[in-house]
């Protein structure tokens, strides 16, 4: 019996997806591959890609952080954020990248104790475009994946 995935967010239904052979997930001790009849699971998810596959087809998608359940053939996720690759709008994200980088840069120079706070949500800043940009520039590389303008 293949996969059930829903991928939920706060905001929104992120996907809903039947028929699934495999899904690879970010686990916050590793990658996981959960395969149908996996035993029941509960984990915390880290910053990563979210893949699942079926026969040939492959689809992705950014993750910062959240929760997994595997119970019966069905994996429920809720995570932080989540974004499917073809959704992720490429030049935003290196623009977010270089307002973080231009961030980190600022506090540092600054020094002193009183910008932890700033400095860790800089970084988890950072932390999320690099993520978001590796997941959207793996898709276009991938065999079949549309291209740009095409």
């Amino acid at each position: 019996m293949p996969l059930t995935i829903e991928i939920v967010t706060i905001e929104r239904i992120v996907r809903v997806e039947e028929n699934v052979d495999v899904l690879i997930a970010p686990g916050i001790e590793g990658q996981l591959a959960i395969l149908p009849r996996h035993s029941a699971l509960m984990t915390t998810l880290d910053y990563g890609e979210l893949i699942f596959r079926r026969s040939n087809a492959e689809e992705s998608f950014a993750v910062a952080g959240g929760f997994m359940e595997v119970r019966n053939d069905r994996i429920s996720i809720l995570a932080e954020q989540a974004e499917a690759a073809e959704e992720i709008d490429v030049d935003r994200a290196r623009a977010a990248r270089a307002r973080a980088e231009e961030r980190l840069r600022e506090l540092q120079q600054r020094g002193g104790d009183q910008g932890e706070a700033d400095m860790a949500r800089a970084q988890a800043s950072l932390q999320k475009s690099l993520l978001r940009l590796r997941v959207a520039e793996r898709r276009r590389r991938a065999p079949g994946a549309p291209r740009p303008g095409g």
